[in-house]
């Protein structure tokens, strides 16, 4: 399986993203051709190393009519655009969602998928800005982060990741600075609160290094694209990529990518349990069976001893991360408990399928699994127990008529 994992230990911007993937290419000089050659209006994409804390990458600088934006990208105006714009003179004008939509849809000449993953990017900017400040999607106008220079940025990321094709893609948690930054309205915490916004639910974290490391553009990059957050998998990488910031703090200013194959499915998993002493074997069965119903992975029960040598039961249920809320939910509304223990764990796991078999009887589910050197198949016990009761036969006849 293709894995791409993106460390942003230094945050992630959308020029910095782009230069790491770049690093990834056989051909990066025909890659800036291709940005170059888009049409997009006053636009030049170059491409040059750069080096921080000792370590060689590459950097890419987007100017528009010759001018390179600056370093806050972070502007934008819903109230008085002409105001703002006389304010911050940078030879660009304010652009709506579907102005910008109108560029990449009717004049960009990429894939259907890439203007697809271009205006899913900018929809998580948008809606994090019409949350931050209150207003309809419609009543956003961009400055920094709706003009060409940032449409070639997310067009570029979007572009290589469609000529990469990875099979998964993993972010590390997101280190996001500290202090503050000066936007359009005043002075904002870091991060700036429509990064804040898209960065909901994401793993992220704050430290001594004072700046706006991770941009809004990154942020929504990432959103987008990980298909989990989490440490490195095990893999075998054929390929690494720097991709330098325009700043330089005490630690090495880039986003590093990381391109290469991973045999086995891994997965990360919270196991929640709890102990009771008080319910009934049906009232944990009853729970057990909603907690499955809530999506866990896994439910299962464990003898215990309690306070005052009472015997108990622990409870214990896997999920998914992006589940976590609503399995605590489930647990205390369905046990007796009134505490709840978390651990994360690293699950190996086989890659599945499931194949419907005709068979005389009706149709038969199996489940085929196979990874880490084995394969195993098993017919689905619901149907083999449906045609049993139906003949009056036992499970092992059914299995055996339905290999037959």
């Amino acid at each position: 399986m293709k894995t791409l994992y993106l460390d942003c230990g230094m945050g992630a911007a959308g020029d910095m993203l782009t230069a790491a993937l770049l690093e990834l290419l056989p051909d990066p000089d025909a890659f800036i051709h291709e940005v170059n050659a888009l049409g997009l209006s006053g636009v030049h994409v170059k491409k040059e190393s750069a080096v921080k804390c000792g370590i060689m990458g590459t950097h890419i600088s987007v100017t528009v009519n010759g001018e390179e934006e600056k370093s806050c990208e972070y502007h934008h105006d819903h109230e008085h655009p002409h105001d703002h714009e006389d304010r911050h003179s940078h030879g660009h004008h304010h652009s709506g969602l579907h102005d910008i939509e109108h560029i990449v849809r009717d004049h960009l000449p990429v894939s259907e998928k890439v203007k697809q993953d271009v205006m899913a990017v900018y929809g998580l900017i948008a809606e994090a800005e019409s949350y931050v400040h209150g207003v309809p999607v419609s009543e956003i106008h961009f400055h920094e982060v709706g003009t060409m220079d940032a449409i070639a940025d997310i067009t570029a990321v979007c572009m290589l990741m469609e000529k990469l094709s990875p099979d998964e893609v993993v972010v590390s948690p997101i280190h996001v600075g500290s202090g503050q930054v000066w936007c359009a309205h005043g002075v904002l915490p870091v991060p700036a609160p429509a990064t804040a916004r898209i960065l909901k639910d994401v793993p992220i974290y704050t430290g001594r290094i004072k700046g706006e490391l991770c941009t809004p553009t990154g942020a929504a990059l990432l959103k987008y694209f990980a298909t989990r957050f989490g440490d490195m998998p095990i893999m075998k990488t054929r390929g690494i990529g720097y991709g330098m910031g325009k700043k330089d703090f005490e630690a090495a200013n880039c986003v590093r990518a990381l391109f290469g194959d991973t045999e086995d499915k891994t997965d990360v998993v919270l196991e929640l349990s709890c102990n009771v002493d008080d319910m009934t074997a049906e009232q944990v069965g009853y729970a057990m069976e909603r907690l499955f119903d809530g999506g866990a992975l896994e439910v299962y029960t464990i003898p215990a001893g309690m306070k005052k040598s009472r015997p108990g039961t622990m409870i214990c249920v896997l999920c998914q991360e992006q589940d976590k809320e609503k399995t605590v939910s489930l647990i205390f509304k369905y046990t007796t408990t009134i505490g709840v223990r978390e651990a994360k764990m690293h699950r190996y796991v086989l890659d599945r399928n499931v194949t419907a078999k005709e068979t005389p009887y009706g149709i038969v589910r199996r489940k085929d699994s196979s990874g880490y050197g084995v394969t195993r198949s098993k017919y689905e016990y619901e149907d083999l127990t449906r045609i049993a009761r139906e003949r009056d036969i036992r499970i092992e006849d059914v299995i055996a008529a339905v290999k037959d």
